[in-house]
């Protein structure tokens, strides 16, 4: 228990689960189960989730906090894809949905515990 309280395991925990979304929504758009069959041009929704990487790794507060909110776009493509797809997709959609929840709770859980009124 003691150890969910170190901002270390959050920030661990937000850069794993973001790695592991770029390589569904990579996996996802290219092979798995694209839009079409020659891979789709969503596989751009990677893009973005690369801007913050740096930041996270770095341990800056800041990236996690915006990142905290960006995230939720992925959450609303889960969402809407799992509602509206069948089969494959309609699974790797609910894995969004989950990296998605994870990622977001361990960014608000970083900025929480680094916050300047925590470490004085």
């Amino acid at each position: 228990m003691k150890q969910l309280r170190r901002p270390a395991f959050w920030q661990w925990l937000a850069i794993v689960t973001l790695i592991g979304l770029i390589t569904l929504c990579l996996a996802w758009e290219l092979w798995l189960a694209p839009l079409r069959p020659s891979g789709s041009w969503l596989v751009l929704k990677t893009l973005p989730l690369l801007l913050p990487l740096r930041g996270m790794l770095s341990g800056r507060r800041y990236t996690f906090q915006w990142f905290s909110m960006a995230v939720l776009l992925w959450f609303t493509e889960g969402v809407m894809r799992a509602y509206g797809e069948q089969g494959m997709a309609q699974l790797l959609a609910c894995a969004e949905i989950l990296l998605a929840v994870l990622l977001f709770t361990a960014c608000n859980l970083y900025a929480r515990l680094t916050r300047p009124s925590l470490l004085v």
